[in-house]
């Protein structure tokens, strides 16, 4: 089977674990599952990174899935045009109720892009679903956090491969997301900043530092890593002295 399904159980105190010994049971697909200890989303790619063997892997989040072609459309992309001169694939994000894509498609004609230019070359403004080389991930995991800071985005991992590497564009869906839109948003990137400022100091320090950052993006990088380490000053030294 060219396909496994590894669920990472980040501390959930639900029925998961029954639920997924359900669908070992079945054996119809081959599923693995890893309970931990609550520690935010990239302490659950760190653990995924230790037990993944696959050559491809691809993280989905428990509220979200996959079309039905996915899996059919990696395999095949992969197989027609993979090598060991890019990081893997990239396709698109689309909403589940309406199948139409976060932001709009790929331009069309285009075939590979690194992924940091998609953002700062203003290539492709929409979400997108990386697929990644395992070989190159476990290169550069695990992602080192900080003390009860859960809020560290995964992506610190994948721009330090996708630096070297460019991404082959499958201009299809890959992931169905609901997606959330207006000021939740804006008040929970909020609250993640004054809940692990130091991680979001460490990400955008990084940004500063690869080679295909642009220099207004070097720029708007070295303003909030400024920023948000004057948060962590005032979180962490200010508010504990209180």
């Amino acid at each position: 089977m060219d396909f496994d399904w590894l669920v990472i159980d980040d501390g959930s105190s639900d029925e998961t674990r029954d639920l997924v010994q359900g669908w070992i049971k079945e054996g119809i697909i081959n599923v693995q599952y890893i309970y931990k200890e609550n520690g935010g989303l990239y302490t659950g790619y760190n653990t995924a990174y230790e037990a993944i063997s696959t050559d491809l892997n691809v993280c989905i989040d428990s509220d979200d899935a996959m079309p039905r072609d996915a899996v059919e459309t990696i395999l095949y992309e992969w197989q027609r045009r993979g090598s060991k001169h890019v990081a893997g694939l990239i396709g698109l994000d689309v909403y589940m109720d309406s199948g139409k894509p976060i932001g709009g498609a790929f331009l069309e004609g285009l075939t590979e892009c690194y992924l940091l230019d998609l953002y700062t070359k203003r290539i492709h403004r929409g979400d997108s679903k990386q697929v990644m080389r395992t070989d190159l991930m476990k290169q550069v995991a695990p992602q080192v956090g900080f003390p009860g800071e859960k809020n560290f985005n995964p992506i610190y991992l994948l721009l330090q491969v996708c630096d070297d590497y460019p991404l082959l564009v499958v201009n299809k869906p890959l992931c169905l997301v609901e997606y959330q839109t207006g000021d939740s948003m804006s008040r929970n990137i909020w609250h993640q900043y004054f809940d692990s400022p130091r991680s979001f100091a460490k990400l955008r320090k990084l940004e500063m530092h690869l080679k295909r950052s642009t220099p207004i993006n070097r720029c708007r990088s070295a303003i909030h890593y400024a920023a948000e380490s004057l948060i962590a000053f005032f979180v962490y030294t200010l508010c504990r002295k209180n």
